[in-house]
């Protein structure tokens, strides 16, 4: 019974590191996506504000980083407010959240 619960174990864990979040593809993916109206650090494009009459949030503040990784998962998909969905993001979004998760002070 000990060896079956260790096995199940180390499957478990195993299915949870292959689809674990990659922050360094959701860079690739905020780069292409999202950097021009969020910035290269998270920190709104105040051009693109104005234009959008909009109040972006910095995606390095600790409201937005409070977000839980299902919330911003949504955003990134569905789109907020102004923001419509980022489809070429949606595949990605997860490893997009990890992305900016690396911003957390």
């Amino acid at each position: 019974m000990r060896s079956l619960l260790i096995v199940l174990g180390l499957a478990a864990a195993g299915v949870t590191a292959v689809h674990a979040a990659d922050a360094a593809a959701g860079k690739a993916a905020y780069d292409k996506s999202c950097k021009s109206c969020h910035g290269a650090d998270g920190t709104p494009n105040p051009a693109m504000a104005k234009m959008m009459k909009v109040d972006m949030r910095d995606l390095k503040s600790p409201d937005v980083q409070a977000m839980s990784d299902d919330d911003m998962k949504k955003i990134i998909t569905d789109g907020k407010g102004k923001m419509k969905p980022i489809a070429s993001a949606s595949g990605s979004a997860a490893d997009v959240v990890a992305y900016m998760r690396t911003w957390k002070k």
